[in-house]
């Protein structure tokens, strides 16, 4: 039962990775450029990215459950 719920998480997780970052860089073109994120920085596209990333994770939750 435990092997089944971390794998269930790890596959929440991998979708929120994945649509988090494709919904990020289809709307980077339309932010502001404080907002894009560069590679092997920490910036406000980082956090952007993360926020998203984040969101479709608790929407995939709750879709789930």
């Amino acid at each position: 039962m435990a092997k089944s719920k971390t794998f269930s998480s790890f596959v929440d997780a991998l979708l929120a990775v994945l649509a988090g970052n494709a919904i990020y860089f289809l709307l980077m073109p339309h932010l502001p450029r404080a907002m894009h994120h560069s590679l092997f920085i920490e910036d406000w596209g980082l956090v952007v990215d993360f926020i998203i990333c984040t969101a479709v994770f608790v929407l995939v939750k709750i879709v789930r459950k």
